[in-house]
Parts: C-alpha cells; structure tokens; sequence
C-alpha cells in the first residue's frame, strides 16, 4: 500500500507503508464477552442442575441460602485481580473442553445414580470449562481463588449437615445455658431444650450455627484472597472463620433464648419482636464478624507480625 508524504517546499513523495498482521497476545474485551455468552450456554444445557442450585435449594431452603452470596464473591475475587487480564494470553485452551468432559461425565453418573453432589458439581465445571475454552490456562490459575470459590454452589448434602448439626446443637445449648447462667439467668437445660421463665426453647438446626457457617467462611475466603495477604495469615484466617461464626451463634442465641423468656415482659409485641431477631439475626451478625476478622489483622499488624506479601493488582 503507498500513501502520499507532503513535505512543505518539496515535491509530494510516494512512500510504502508497511502493515503488521494483527496478532492478539493478550486477552481482549471480545474474549471476554465470547466467554461470558459460552458460559452462560454451559448454563443453559445443564439448566435442571442449575435449576435445582438456586431454586429447590438456595431460595426454598434457608439453610442454603449462603449459595446467592457465591456469584458476587467470585465477581468481586475477579474484579480485585482484573490487572492480571493483561498478563493472561489465550493459550492453553484445550483444559477447557477437558474441564467441560469432566464436567459433563459427573453431571452424567450423578443423575443416573442419584448421587446430587455429582449432579451439581459437573454443572459447575461444565460451567467453568466453558469459560476456560475461551481465556485459556492462564485464566484458570491466574484467577483460581475466584473460580475456587464456585465450589460453594455445590449444596452440601443433607447427611453430612446432619452428621455435624446434631452434635452442634448440644454444644450450643450447653455454652449459652453457661453463659446465661454466669450473667444470672436462670435456666434449665434437657439435651439441646432450653427452658427460661417457663417457656421452652428448642435449639433446633435454625440455632445451631450451622446457617452461619458458611456464609461467613464465604466473606472469610473472600476477604483472604481479596487483601494481599501472606498464605500463612490467609490459613489463619479461614481457620478463624468457623470459630467467628459458632462464636457469634452463641451470642445470637444467648439474645435469642432471653428474648424468648422475657418478650411478655419487653413490650406486648415481644413475640414479633423475638420472631423477626430469630430470622435476621444470623445475616446481622455476618458484619460483626467481619468486624472482628479485621480486628485480627489489626492485632497481627500491631504485633509487628508481616501479613502482607505484594500488591495484589501486579501478582
């Protein structure tokens, strides 16, 4: 191709300009949106899975309810780390389609052999394959902490809720009937019945913790993965996490059992008020304990313990 150089007193000079291919060795926004209408494909094909995630598990039942958190999680672990795109070159794009077959073979076994965790998960990684086929390998380890975080989507099965309610229930019952015995408050406790004032208070699955436990460990994840934190302070934070959470269960149902034994004496609308803290409580302690896991790298930093290890955005 020639293009025409006029130089001001000379006469016009025919020059050839010379065209690199365009070549891409980096991700752009048309990766992005061809792996954002790829993924959401993945969704579509596996939708009875996911259909039953969000529906039958996370919006029927509350004790699943933590599963609406995940996406944002994972958008904002994604948005945190958004300057390592430019670092990211689609290469590697064959884990893709063998993180979709995966996928595909567990979602697969886990309907035939009604074994729903196998459902649920494959959806995921059909999910995430999709994506994968579009960004590369990079992607996939560059950004693992946010695509880690999806496994949360997978609703935890109901024996093994079980097998950890129960025992957690007792323990609750005990440490709040001692903490309201140690405050003055008289109680009397049979197994995980707790009675105050004459009124009867079940510690029931709603109580024990367990609703708590993992939405916090969910903002605890994403908070150690969302500061350039050392790994060794990011472990001592996600294994603080659980023990914020039964912690600030035992101070939820410690208000709640009083509540319950005093709401005649409080106002005549003692009941609503007990029954509304019965079902907010659990997400108003979530801050709280966010709170508390800041207080904790405040207390590491003034111990003159290092908990931060590089800039997150250059990583």
């Amino acid at each position: 191709m020639f293009v025409l150089k006029v130089n001001t007193g000379e006469a016009p000079v025919l020059q050839r300009m010379s065209w690199k291919p365009f070549i891409s060795d980096r991700l752009t926004g048309w990766h992005l949106a061809l792996a954002a209408l790829l993924g959401f494909v993945g969704i579509f094909v596996c939708r009875e899975a996911w259909t039953e995630i969000f529906v039958d598990y996370a919006y029927r039942d509350e004790e699943y309810s933590h599963i609406f958190i995940v996406p944002f999680v994972a958008l904002w672990m994604v948005w945190v780390r958004r300057m390592r795109f430019r670092h990211c070159k689609p290469a590697g794009l064959l884990i893709g389609p063998l993180i979709v077959g995966v996928g595909w073979f567990l979602g697969w076994y886990g309907f035939n052999k009604q074994t729903t965790s196998f459902f649920h998960l494959g959806a995921v990684l059909v999910f995430i394959g999709c994506i994968i086929s579009v960004l590369g390998r990079n992607v996939l380890f560059r950004f693992f902490p946010a695509i880690l975080v999806l496994a949360f989507l997978v609703p935890v099965p109901g024996q093994i809720r079980q097998n950890v309610a129960v025992p957690l229930q007792n323990w609750t019952a005990q440490v709040s009937q001692g903490v309201l015995e140690t405050a003055g408050v008289e109680t009397e406790l049979s197994g995980n019945l707790l009675i105050i004032n004459g009124r009867a208070v079940t510690i029931e699955e709603a109580c024990n913790g367990m609703r708590m436990v993992f939405p916090l460990i969910l903002i605890g994840y994403a908070f150690s993965f969302g500061l350039p934190l050392k790994q060794s302070v990011r472990f001592l934070i996600l294994l603080f996490s659980p023990l914020v959470a039964i912690a600030c269960n035992v101070v939820r149902t410690v208000l709640l059992i009083w509540l319950a034994g005093n709401a005649k004496n409080i106002s005549s609308n003692g009941d609503a008020i007990y029954q509304a803290f019965h079902d907010s409580g659990g997400w108003i302690m979530l801050p709280i304990a966010f709170l508390l896991l800041l207080v904790l790298i405040r207390t590491l930093r003034w111990a003159m313990v290092p908990v931060q290890r590089y800039t997150l955005a250059s990583q």
